[in-house]
């Protein structure tokens, strides 16, 4: 009998010696070994490590057949964002975008990497003493789905890293596609077994890394590219992307081996058009390409704007487009009341999918293109892009068609449709129990800053949703704990939790109810300003316009959402029986406002301070009358910068304004505490 010693010596040698020939396989695309030969090898792996299981390790090729069904995934906060790219669609925005970065860096010419933009999904791995220990979706760019055991499924996915250089951590991001051949495959074994066949390569994608099973993900041929590092530490960093993504390479994590670094506009185009001629016979499926200014260091000077990084841009190819008939005009009610309306289609083949529906965008879009039932319209798809439809064929409209009216009334829930002048959108003007907005409505009043229903969370919403238990958001107060532990993944305990927390938040204050009804325009800074200049809440529902524009900061926009809101009778009996609940806060009758140190004056956080949390500063703020906004613009008065502070910092100090670090700062609020104004205090040059 073998020796422990012996069993791990020869499971080290299956290890590497099975992962040698994954890569050979699925990154290199040149396997040395027949397939019998590599399933014996990986039958022995499997016996030795059912027999001593206490030797499996992290790096194991056996972890690529799967685990047992997770219950759900859980969150992952990326450690950096993980940002979309800006997109061009026409050679005039890419020129512009290369003036931009000529301008910004100060250069004549500036060097970039290039490389495809692939039709998948994007995911982040992280690495630790070259270890895969966590897998996430990008999510909503701050927060992730962990899918760990699924991307160790993936075969071209290193779950060791190679290589001389061995970073102490390293975060990689990059897309998990499914190859045409391997994606035309797996089709073929669904036509076999008399299955539903896929329709488009990167929703199948998606859905296969979104296996509660990972057994089923390891039956999906994903693969994977990397396209950057968000974090690196432990060895030097590369001065360029295409350094980065060359150590990459030499650590065995596959990369695209179509990208290229080019000089200027004509490099960028050149290759752009190179790409296109390309694509059909490349081996995986793009939707354009993607340029990157190619210094670290210059990234760094570009930095970001919004959700997007300056330095980068997603250069997408001519959308397809196909002609269909269109069979009806469809009215949608969205989670925040706007209704959209949407063509209904002869299903058509478009994209790379088949197309049954196409936005229509809004009322004033459906009649400039006089889109209407019956007609044969032009339809157009490009990656992602929601089907839309381009334009009419009007010499083949039949007779008798009608244009396109806005129905007067929610198709969902009754109530009146209203439309601010000036704006695009009509809205349902029952917020608070129209069931398209219902979801919305009640996570927004059960949030933090609004009633704070600690675990209210989603999904447990939308199964009280679905199961009839809510059908507004005063219902919350006549859950109990027996109903709530009926439901799925609801043990007694976390019912009981959460009945606790409903009654809680029944004692609030009037700013936080008013924001908790989520009525739109106001947030929380104006429902402040409305509770400090009424002190009640039948006041302000009363209110008329004039008196409502004469509450500071408050304009035309906003009184007309709030007269709109309070003369919905239905939004006014849902108010009632939160009253009625015992819903309740303090009211006053508020005195004529004193002037304040820091009115009229305008802040934005960024960072962490030592002293305080960003919501206790901007609280502090706000007590001294001034007012924190969440983007840096000429406007701002002050910028409170703390540890690790981003591109606002930078963006304050090109505009050349006032920025107080965490001592400045506190100087600062103690001159406000003491009744000085802003301009009694001089914090020294930043």
């Amino acid at each position: 009998m073998k020796n422990n010693t012996q069993v791990q010596e020869r499971l080290r040698q299956l290890r590497e010696e099975i992962e040698r020939h994954n890569t050979n396989y699925y990154v290199r695309d040149t396997p040395t070994i027949s397939d019998a030969a590599y399933d014996r090898m990986f039958g022995e792996l499997l016996a030795l490590e059912e027999k001593h299981p206490e030797l499996i390790t992290p790096d194991s090729p056996s972890l690529r057949v799967g685990a047992p069904p997770l219950h759900g995934f859980e969150e992952v906060r990326h450690r950096t964002p993980m940002l979309s790219l800006n997109n061009a669609f026409d050679t005039q925005e890419v020129s512009e975008f290369d003036r931009r970065m000529r301008e910004g860096l100060g250069i004549e010419n500036v060097i970039y990497a290039v490389e495809p933009k692939l039709d998948g999904v994007a995911v982040s791995l992280v690495y630790k003493n070259s270890i895969l220990v966590e897998a996430a979706t990008r999510g909503d760019g701050t927060r992730g789905e962990n899918v760990t055991e699924n991307i160790r499924t993936v075969r071209n996915i290193p779950l060791t890293l190679s290589g001389l250089k061995a970073p102490t951590f390293i975060e990689i991001r990059g897309e998990i596609h499914m190859r045409k051949s391997d994606f035309a495959g797996l089709n073929r074994e669904q036509l076999q077994k008399e299955e539903k066949v896929y329709v488009n390569a990167r929703n199948t994608a998606a859905g296969s890394l979104r296996q509660l099973d990972s057994r089923i993900t390891a039956t999906r041929p994903l693969r994977f590219f990397a396209y950057a590092v968000g974090r690196l530490e432990g060895i030097p960093s590369p001065h360029t992307h295409k350094g980065m993504i060359d150590l990459l390479e030499e650590m065995k994590v596959p990369v695209c081996p179509e990208r290229a670094v080019v000089e200027g506009l004509e490099g960028l185009l050149e290759y752009y058009e190179g790409m296109n001629r390309l694509r059909p016979s490349l081996p995986y499926e793009i939707d354009g390409v993607v340029y990157k200014v190619n210094g670290l260091e210059q990234q760094r000077t570009l930095g970001f704007v919004s959700r997007a990084p300056r330095f980068a841009l997603a250069h997408k190819f001519a959308a397809e487009e196909a002609l269909t008939q269109v069979e009806d005009i469809l009215v949608h009610v969205g989670r925040t009341g706007v209704l959209t309306p949407a063509a209904r289609l002869k299903p058509v083949f478009v994209g790379g999918v088949t197309v049954t529906n196409a936005t229509l965008h809004n009322e004033d879009e459906v009649h400039r293109k006089d889109v209407r039932i019956g007609d044969t319209v032009r339809v157009r798809r490009a990656g992602d892009v929601i089907p839309e439809v381009v334009s009419v064929v009007l010499e083949d409209r039949p007779t008798g068609t009608q244009a396109f009216i806005m129905p007067e009334t929610c198709p969902v829930c009754g109530s009146r449709v209203v439309r601010v002048e000036g704006e695009s959108a009509a809205r349902c003007s029952n917020g608070l129990s129209c069931a398209a907005q219902l979801k919305g409505a009640v996570f927004h009043y059960a949030s933090r800053r609004a009633m704070n229903i600690d675990g209210l969370g989603e999904k447990l919403i939308e199964q009280l949703i679905e199961r009839k238990l809510l059908q507004n958001i005063a219902d919350l107060y006549t859950l109990n704990r027996d109903t709530l532990a009926g439901l799925d993944r609801m043990a007694m305990k976390s019912a009981k939790n959460s009945v606790n927390a409903i009654e809680k938040s029944k004692k609030t204050t009037l700013a936080q109810f008013i924001y908790a009804l989520g009525i739109r325009n106001i947030g929380e800074a104006t429902a402040k300003d409305l509770a400090r200049s009424f002190g009640g809440l039948d006041a302000i529902m009363n209110a008329d316009e004039s008196i409502l524009e004469a509450v500071p900061e408050i304009g035309p926009i906003v009184a007309k959402s709030l007269i709109d809101f309070f003369s919905e009778a239905k939004n006014r009996e849902v108010i009632r029986r939160l009253k009625d609940a015992g819903v309740s806060w303090e009211e006053f009758t508020p005195e004529p406002s004193a002037p304040q140190p820091l009115s009229g004056k305008t802040f934005v956080l960024t960072g962490t301070l030592a002293s305080m949390t960003r919501e206790e500063a901007k609280k502090k703020i706000e007590e001294a009358g001034g007012k924190v906004l969440s983007s840096v613009s000429k406007k701002t008065d002050y910028v409170i910068a703390g540890a690790e502070a981003g591109s606002k910092l930078s963006k304050a100090e090109a505009l050349g304004l006032s920025i107080l670090e965490n001592e400045d700062f506190l100087a600062f609020l103690e001159n406000a505490e003491v009744g000085k104004g802003s301009e009694d205090f001089n914090p020294p040059d930043s």
